[in-house]
């Protein structure tokens, strides 16, 4: 039975780890072939390994996707292992949790070029290949944080927030020549990266106890759930969704 992106090149920014390795899990299993991007060398060769163990395809490229060589290379590795990329996951970005005063301009830099840059340079450098080969789809991930605003995470309430816009923008430019773009949009999520999030908000002084949680969103979102939302709207099963921002919160921004 054909998977819903069989055979389908598709690539995974921040694929090595978190949600973004159980994107690259969850993908192959659906019959694609993938390309993990990440600067975790050592995590993305032994995820690339492990799919292709199962039966997969899958390999990895190296890449800063703040870095438009970096990402060109990662594409271009893409491009010929699996032919155009017509499905991409842009994943890769990070947080900063410091109070606003506190925050620098080295900080605003380096998390606007980790969260917004990385996903121009990619979509730029993608897109070619999958118009010419006829269309495809991205998903780029944002968060709750782009219309719901936490203390001490200005500067990164502030990129999803770009994100947020950015995914919609692409989608209708390029509506019209067969690309879609949405934007998934977690909660709180238990991968590593989301506990340090939760631990360093607790030590500003932000409730973020396991009661606050329950209220907000009843429990932490797992990294297998985001990978299914974002499968969704790469798959064809969301054939007339664009443009649009799902949000994978169990309510969160909804009370």
């Amino acid at each position: 039975m054909a998977g819903r992106l069989n055979g389908r090149s598709t690539l995974v920014s921040g694929g090595a780890d978190g949600c973004g390795a159980a994107a690259v899990r969850l993908f192959a299993a659906e019959g694609a072939r993938v390309t993990i991007v990440d600067r975790q060398r050592d995590k993305g060769e032994a995820l690339a390994a492990e799919i292709r163990a199962s039966g997969g395809e899958a390999i990895f490229a190296e890449a800063d996707v703040s870095r438009r060589a970096a990402v060109e290379a990662a594409v271009a590795a893409a491009t010929a292992a699996f032919g155009p990329v017509t499905a991409l996951f842009n994943h890769a970005g990070s947080i900063v949790v410091k109070p606003f005063l506190e925050t620098t301009d080295e900080d605003y830099d380096w998390l606007m070029d980790v969260n917004v840059r990385s996903m121009f340079l990619m979509t730029r450098a993608v897109l070619p290949g999958m118009i010419a080969a006829g269309g495809g789809a991205i998903v780029c991930t944002s968060s709750i944080s782009a219309v719901a605003a936490t203390p001490a995470e200005v500067l990164y309430d502030t990129t999803k927030g770009a994100v947020h816009m950015f995914a919609r923008a692409i989608g209708v430019e390029f509506r019209d020549r067969g690309v879609r773009c949405n934007a998934v949009c977690p909660g709180f999520i238990d991968t590593a990266h989301g506990r340090r999030e939760v631990q360093a908000l607790g030590g500003f002084g932000v409730d973020v106890s396991e009661a606050a949680m329950a209220a907000q969103q009843g429990r932490m979102c797992r990294p297998d759930e985001v990978a299914s939302a974002a499968l969704f709207l790469l798959s064809d099963e969301a054939s007339f969704i664009n443009g649009t921002h799902l949000f994978v919160d169990n309510a969160f921004t909804a009370i």
